[in-house]
């Protein structure tokens, strides 16, 4: 179909759509005979240009959305495998919070139990002294300075440096009134 033949056919199917009744074989002539018209002829190459250009950034732009749908697509995809993944991780550090939570319970009942394990050691690796026949509150309440000054006095010995005691205790309970014996 050429150029005029094109134009005619748009133009009858727009008078059809309107009701109008299609052109007669001379009336179609004569629409040749005008689309011919040299002066329009220029315009109407022009109107077809500028379609098929518009066509043309219309193909483009479909090509352009394709490849964008594929690209937004395989974004979807990966950022799916990376919610999978973070999924996962946050499984795994909330188990191993869970752990570490036990460890340090586990780690201060070690400690405790080795405190008390040197406690054991030490009182049985020691050489405990005795001393009997002190009247009974003679020490006062504090039994570290009793000791540290009467047994260079008992002994008659000067301690450089000065004694030094890991513990010191009473044996039974403090006696008071007439039966306080030493």
């Amino acid at each position: 179909m050429g150029k005029p033949a094109l134009q005619l056919f748009f133009s009858e199917a727009l008078l059809q759509a309107k009701g109008v009744p299609p052109p007669t074989a001379t009336q179609t002539s004569a629409a040749h005979q005008e689309m011919a018209d040299p002066a329009q002829e220029p315009t109407m190459d022009r109107i077809l240009q500028e379609i098929s250009s518009v066509v043309r950034r219309l193909e483009g732009m479909d090509s352009a959305m394709v490849s964008i749908a594929a690209e937004t697509k395989n974004i979807r995809t990966e950022i799916a495998s990376f919610q999978t993944r973070v999924l996962g991780l946050e499984q795994r550090v909330s188990k191993e919070e869970a752990d570490a939570s036990s460890f340090q319970d586990r780690d201060q009942e070690l400690l405790f139990l080795r405190s008390k394990l040197t406690d054991l050691e030490d009182r049985s690796r020691t050489d405990n002294i005795r001393f009997v026949g002190f009247p009974e509150n003679m020490e006062g309440e504090d039994l570290h300075r009793f000791l540290r000054d009467m047994l260079p006095r008992l002994t008659g010995i000067t301690f450089e440096p000065p004694l030094e005691f890991q513990r010191a205790h009473r044996l039974g309970p403090r006696r008071t009134g007439t039966d306080a014996h030493p």
